[in-house]
Protein backbone atom coordinates (compact mmCIF):
# COMPACT_ATOMS: atom_id res chain seq x y z
CA UNK A 1 0.00 0.00 0.00
CA UNK A 2 1.82 2.75 -1.34
CA UNK A 3 0.11 5.50 0.96
CA UNK A 4 0.81 3.27 4.00
CA UNK A 5 4.22 1.35 3.51
CA UNK A 6 3.95 1.20 7.89
CA UNK A 7 1.50 -1.73 8.75
CA UNK A 8 -0.34 -0.15 11.85
CA UNK A 9 0.66 -0.88 15.11
CA UNK A 10 -1.38 -1.40 18.11
CA UNK A 11 -0.59 0.94 21.14
CA UNK A 12 0.97 -1.96 23.54
CA UNK A 13 3.38 -2.76 20.92
CA UNK A 14 5.05 0.48 20.94
CA UNK A 15 6.07 0.14 24.67
CA UNK A 16 8.63 -2.20 24.58
CA UNK A 17 10.18 -4.32 28.24
CA UNK A 18 12.98 -5.77 27.71
CA UNK A 19 15.83 -7.52 30.36
CA UNK A 20 19.17 -6.25 30.92
CA UNK A 21 21.37 -7.96 27.85
CA UNK A 22 18.47 -9.15 25.80
CA UNK A 23 17.92 -8.64 22.09
CA UNK A 24 14.80 -6.23 21.43
CA UNK A 25 11.94 -6.39 18.35
CA UNK A 26 11.01 -3.10 17.22
CA UNK A 27 8.50 -4.07 15.36
CA UNK A 28 7.73 -1.23 11.82
CA UNK A 29 6.47 -3.87 9.09
CA UNK A 30 6.06 -2.75 5.66
CA UNK A 31 3.44 -3.44 3.47
CA UNK A 32 6.37 -3.61 0.72
CA UNK A 33 8.88 -6.42 1.73
CA UNK A 34 10.83 -4.65 -0.70
CA UNK A 35 10.89 -1.80 1.00
CA UNK A 36 14.18 0.02 2.63
CA UNK A 37 13.92 0.45 5.58
CA UNK A 38 15.61 2.65 8.51
CA UNK A 39 15.90 2.93 12.01
CA UNK A 40 16.19 6.55 13.83
CA UNK A 41 16.44 7.36 17.46
CA UNK A 42 15.30 10.19 19.35
CA UNK A 43 18.06 12.46 17.94
CA UNK A 44 17.45 11.26 14.45
CA UNK A 45 20.96 9.23 14.36
CA UNK A 46 20.43 6.05 11.99
CA UNK A 47 20.82 2.77 14.35
CA UNK A 48 22.61 -0.08 12.67
CA UNK A 49 20.29 -3.26 13.66
CA UNK A 50 19.21 -6.75 11.58
CA UNK A 51 16.04 -5.83 9.55
CA UNK A 52 13.53 -8.56 9.24
CA UNK A 53 10.11 -7.47 6.92
CA UNK A 54 8.00 -9.86 9.44
CA UNK A 55 9.22 -8.65 12.42
CA UNK A 56 10.99 -5.38 12.55
CA UNK A 57 14.53 -4.15 13.43
CA UNK A 58 15.74 -7.02 15.88
CA UNK A 59 18.41 -5.72 18.15
CA UNK A 60 20.11 -4.94 21.61
CA UNK A 61 19.00 -1.53 21.86
CA UNK A 62 19.48 1.12 24.54
CA UNK A 63 16.61 2.72 26.29
CA UNK A 64 14.73 5.60 24.64
CA UNK A 65 12.84 6.43 21.22
CA UNK A 66 12.84 4.94 18.36
CA UNK A 67 10.95 5.62 14.83
CA UNK A 68 11.72 3.89 11.37
CA UNK A 69 11.85 5.34 7.88
CA UNK A 70 11.35 4.51 4.66
CA UNK A 71 10.93 6.32 0.79
CA UNK A 72 8.11 5.25 -1.32
CA UNK A 73 8.62 7.55 -4.44
CA UNK A 74 10.45 9.95 -3.21
CA UNK A 75 7.94 10.84 -0.39
CA UNK A 76 9.63 10.14 3.35
CA UNK A 77 7.22 7.75 5.38
CA UNK A 78 7.53 7.62 9.01
CA UNK A 79 6.12 5.05 11.74
CA UNK A 80 4.60 5.53 15.15
CA UNK A 81 7.48 5.83 17.68
CA UNK A 82 8.82 2.80 19.69
CA UNK A 83 9.53 3.09 23.28
CA UNK A 84 12.26 0.96 25.02
CA UNK A 85 12.65 0.04 28.47
CA UNK A 86 15.18 -1.62 30.02
CA UNK A 87 13.98 -3.65 33.11
CA UNK A 88 16.63 -5.13 36.32
CA UNK A 89 14.86 -9.02 36.53
CA UNK A 90 16.01 -12.54 37.37
CA UNK A 91 14.87 -15.67 36.07
CA UNK A 92 13.49 -16.29 39.53
CA UNK A 93 11.12 -14.50 41.92
CA UNK A 94 12.32 -14.31 45.57
CA UNK A 95 9.70 -12.69 47.51
CA UNK A 96 8.92 -12.83 51.37
CA UNK A 97 6.01 -11.61 52.89
CA UNK A 98 5.93 -9.84 56.56
CA UNK A 99 3.67 -9.25 59.46
CA UNK A 100 4.17 -6.48 62.15
CA UNK A 101 2.05 -9.16 64.13
CA UNK A 102 -0.34 -12.03 63.18
CA UNK A 103 -3.04 -11.51 66.13
CA UNK A 104 -5.13 -8.34 66.28
CA UNK A 105 -8.25 -7.14 67.99
CA UNK A 106 -11.49 -5.20 66.29
CA UNK A 107 -10.97 -1.97 65.52
CA UNK A 108 -7.15 -1.90 64.69
CA UNK A 109 -5.23 -1.59 61.58
CA UNK A 110 -3.92 -4.96 59.45
CA UNK A 111 -0.48 -4.27 57.51
CA UNK A 112 1.04 -7.07 55.89
CA UNK A 113 4.21 -5.83 52.96
CA UNK A 114 4.84 -8.19 50.35
CA UNK A 115 8.48 -7.87 49.08
CA UNK A 116 10.22 -8.67 45.72
CA UNK A 117 13.74 -8.32 45.41
CA UNK A 118 15.93 -8.29 42.35
CA UNK A 119 13.17 -7.09 39.73
CA UNK A 120 11.78 -3.91 38.32
CA UNK A 121 8.49 -5.35 36.84
CA UNK A 122 6.20 -7.55 38.16
CA UNK A 123 2.48 -8.04 38.37
CA UNK A 124 1.53 -8.91 41.87
CA UNK A 125 -2.09 -9.30 43.02
CA UNK A 126 -3.06 -9.80 46.54
CA UNK A 127 -5.77 -12.09 48.20
CA UNK A 128 -7.42 -11.21 51.50
CA UNK A 129 -10.96 -12.28 53.41
CA UNK A 130 -11.93 -8.71 52.66
CA UNK A 131 -10.68 -8.41 48.95
CA UNK A 132 -14.75 -9.07 48.04
CA UNK A 133 -15.49 -5.37 49.37
CA UNK A 134 -11.83 -3.77 48.37
CA UNK A 135 -11.19 -2.81 52.06
CA UNK A 136 -7.39 -2.79 51.62
CA UNK A 137 -5.36 -0.14 50.52
CA UNK A 138 -2.19 -0.85 48.59
CA UNK A 139 1.07 0.99 48.11
CA UNK A 140 4.32 0.70 46.39
CA UNK A 141 7.40 1.62 47.27
CA UNK A 142 10.40 0.96 44.75
CA UNK A 143 13.54 1.05 46.61
CA UNK A 144 16.61 0.63 44.09
CA UNK A 145 19.39 1.25 46.72
CA UNK A 146 21.47 -0.32 48.46
CA UNK A 147 19.75 -2.80 45.64
CA UNK A 148 16.16 -3.25 43.97
CA UNK A 149 13.08 -4.66 45.80
CA UNK A 150 9.30 -3.60 45.19
CA UNK A 151 7.72 -3.24 48.64
CA UNK A 152 3.98 -3.30 48.74
CA UNK A 153 1.91 -2.81 51.70
CA UNK A 154 -1.87 -3.63 52.22
CA UNK A 155 -3.07 -1.77 55.19
CA UNK A 156 -6.49 -3.07 56.76
CA UNK A 157 -8.37 0.07 58.63
CA UNK A 158 -10.69 -1.39 61.53
CA UNK A 159 -10.38 -4.39 61.18
CA UNK A 160 -13.37 -6.71 62.06
CA UNK A 161 -13.46 -10.83 62.79
CA UNK A 162 -13.88 -11.15 59.47
CA UNK A 163 -10.83 -9.83 58.20
CA UNK A 164 -9.38 -13.04 60.21
CA UNK A 165 -7.50 -15.74 57.35
CA UNK A 166 -4.75 -16.31 54.71
CA UNK A 167 -3.23 -12.93 53.33
CA UNK A 168 -1.77 -13.87 50.18
CA UNK A 169 0.40 -12.43 47.38
CA UNK A 170 1.01 -13.41 44.26
CA UNK A 171 3.88 -11.99 41.98
CA UNK A 172 4.14 -13.01 38.10
CA UNK A 173 7.19 -12.12 36.19
CA UNK A 174 6.90 -9.45 33.60
CA UNK A 175 8.89 -11.25 30.99
CA UNK A 176 8.52 -15.03 31.51
CA UNK A 177 6.01 -17.22 32.41
CA UNK A 178 7.37 -17.55 36.61
CA UNK A 179 5.01 -16.48 39.29
CA UNK A 180 5.86 -16.89 43.21
CA UNK A 181 3.53 -16.80 46.13
CA UNK A 182 3.85 -16.10 50.03
CA UNK A 183 0.90 -16.24 52.34
CA UNK A 184 0.73 -15.16 56.83
CA UNK A 185 -2.79 -16.52 58.59
CA UNK A 186 -3.51 -13.66 60.41
CA UNK A 187 -6.71 -13.78 63.40
CA UNK A 188 -8.73 -10.97 64.84
CA UNK A 189 -10.07 -11.54 67.94
CA UNK A 190 -13.78 -9.45 69.38
CA UNK A 191 -12.18 -8.17 72.18
CA UNK A 192 -8.74 -8.45 74.39
CA UNK A 193 -8.67 -11.55 76.39
CA UNK A 194 -5.99 -10.80 78.90
CA UNK A 195 -7.57 -9.52 81.99
CA UNK A 196 -4.85 -7.85 84.67
CA UNK A 197 -5.92 -6.75 88.82
CA UNK A 198 -3.14 -5.25 90.26
CA UNK A 199 -3.12 -5.85 94.27
CA UNK A 200 -1.58 -2.42 94.92
CA UNK A 201 -2.41 1.01 94.27
CA UNK A 202 -1.62 3.36 91.91
CA UNK A 203 1.52 5.15 94.17
CA UNK A 204 2.72 2.73 96.93
CA UNK A 205 5.27 4.62 99.20
CA UNK A 206 8.34 2.78 100.02
CA UNK A 207 10.75 3.17 102.67
CA UNK A 208 14.48 3.19 102.45
CA UNK A 209 16.18 -0.19 102.44
CA UNK A 210 12.14 -1.60 103.05
CA UNK A 211 11.70 -4.94 100.36
CA UNK A 212 8.43 -4.65 99.26
CA UNK A 213 6.28 -7.33 96.39
CA UNK A 214 3.91 -6.31 94.20
CA UNK A 215 1.47 -8.86 92.88
CA UNK A 216 -0.52 -8.73 89.98
CA UNK A 217 -3.22 -11.50 88.83
CA UNK A 218 -3.56 -12.60 85.34
CA UNK A 219 -6.69 -13.93 83.56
Amino acid sequence: DPDMPFVPSLPEDQFILVEEGDPAVIPCRTSDPDAQVTLVNSLDKSVYALYDTKQGFIGNFPAGSYTCKTMVKGVEFKSDEFLIYIIRATSQLPVEIEALKTVYKTGETIVVTCVVFDNEVVNLQWNYPGKVKEKGLIKLDDIKVPSQKLVYTLTIPEASVKDTGDYECTARHATKEVKENKKVAITVHDKGFVHLEPQFSPLEAVNLHEVKNFVVDVQ
